[in-house]
């Protein structure tokens, strides 16, 4: 009867394990007619998460610390040099895909030169409360509620 079971061979492929990416993100915050603004930008169509809206940073390279890393970042994106205050905010998220990112959020109080453009689809200054009105990035929903709601104030 043992010689009548079939055996099956079953091959499991594991997809190779994607490393936690570590991420650097300004809250750029200006006082303006409505309250505290925070300076928002817009992914391009033909970015992964297209037209999804973040805070501007990017990766953490290595032998970068976060803040240099920040300011590295903040420096090739919008062209600013960018004094790097304290983190307020620090998420892991991992997406549907398999990503995973680890998120520390500076808040940047003073910064020298003109903001430009240099890869986003859209950029603006957005009054906290307005937050949760624009399609941001999924890392980034708790840190929009938190700040819409004012709960970081005390701290920023």
């Amino acid at each position: 009867m043992r010689d009548s079971i079939r055996k099956l061979e079953v091959r499991v492929e594991i997809a190779p394990s994607r490393p936690l990416r570590l991420v650097v993100a300004a809250l750029i915050l200006r006082k303006g007619a409505g309250g505290t603004e925070v300076f928002i930008c817009q992914r391009k169509p033909d970015q992964p998460m297209s037209l999804k809206w973040e805070f501007p940073g990017g990766k953490i390279e290595p032998g970068e610390g976060p803040e240099e890393a920040l300011a590295r970042e903040l420096n090739e994106e919008l062209g600013i040099a960018a004094d790097i205050g304290e983190r307020v905010a620090q998420i892991r998220h991992k997406y549907r895909n398999g990503g995973a990112v680890d998120l520390q959020f500076f808040v940047v109080k003073q910064f020298r030169g003109p903001l430009e453009n240099r890869i986003f689809n859209d950029m603006r200054w957005a009054p906290l409360a307005t937050l949760p009105e624009y399609d941001f990035l999924a890392a980034d929903l708790g840190l929009i509620r938190d700040l819409s709601e004012g709960k970081l104030l005390e701290k920023i």
